[in-house]
């Protein structure tokens, strides 16, 4: 019986790899299928320790998650290329905006998030099962875009919880997830909270993953991604009526470096 069951495990895992190698689809889906339940289970296993360490919600839990999460790209084959983290090194809050691009996204930030950072995220993330439990527990922010209203008074409580607890704050000011190599205009929200709360925007640009992952041709291999995270841009003295502005510098800075990065021409 034992004899059995093993033949035909072995058959379903041959199967599955001859269909892997002839189907780009089913490779990609069981590429994707398996990243979905690594987090989860992996969420569900780093939640109690979570809890046990630090006792509830709090971005320290990041330290736990990032140590965990880290363990990600040897599964897929990702190689990261690292430079610039000196730029963290900024004497209180700092607001660090960054390109969104799949749901591999996690594991980049992971891989340089800087201690005492939270991010801002959608409110559809809190209801993801063990991955919102976490990430609720790693102290992320939630916000309803739906509302602009509501959204505005979150962004406002941040304001004042950076300073208080000194922290710095990470957001997509692209405000959704763009994989075609280039940047979507982004949203002023995090513009409007660095000057509002009189603090350096730290932009952090990751190079395109279009050449090892592209959802519509089916395109989940292994790759390397190279990051760069910029020089701070101060905001102090700035007003209100500076922020488009300062929108449209740290887009173009960060559209020149995705560029420089992923080696496509301008």
């Amino acid at each position: 019986m034992e004899l059995g069951w093993l033949l035909w495990g072995a058959a379903v895992l041959l199967l599955l790899h001859v269909l892997m190698e002839l189907s780009p689809a089913v490779n990609f889906a069981l590429r994707i299928g398996f990243y979905s339940l690594l987090c989860l289970l992996a969420s569900a296993l780093t939640a109690p320790v979570c809890l046990l360490v630090n006792g509830g919600r709090t971005v320290k839990n990041m330290r736990i998650i990032k140590t965990v999460v880290k363990t990600f790209k040897y599964f897929f084959g990702l190689r990261f290329e690292v430079k610039g983290l000196e730029n963290f090194k900024v004497e209180g809050p700092a607001i660090i905006v960054s390109n969104h691009q799949s749901i591999l996204d996690m594991m980049g930030l992971m891989e340089i998030l800087p201690d005492d950072c939270v991010q801002v995220g959608k409110k559809e993330l809190m209801y993801a099962g063990t991955v919102g439990l976490i990430i609720y527990l790693g102290g992320v922010i939630f916000i309803n875009r739906k509302s602009t209203s509501s959204a505005k008074i979150v962004m406002a409580e941040v304001a004042k919880s950076m300073a208080t607890d000194n922290v710095k704050v990470w957001v997509y000011p692209e405000g959704t997830r763009n994989c075609t190599g280039d940047l979507l205009p982004f949203k002023k929200g995090a513009f409007h909270l660095a000057v509002q709360a009189q603090v350096p925007v730290i932009p952090v640009v990751y190079s395109s993953f279009t050449s090892f992952y592209n959802p519509k041709e089916n395109l989940f291999t292994s790759g390397k991604i190279k990051v760069e995270v910029l020089p701070p841009i101060e905001t102090k003295g700035l007003t209100a009526d500076d922020v488009s502005d300062l929108t449209d510098r740290c887009f173009r800075i960060m559209r020149e470096t995705l560029f420089r990065l992923s080696g496509s021409p301008s």
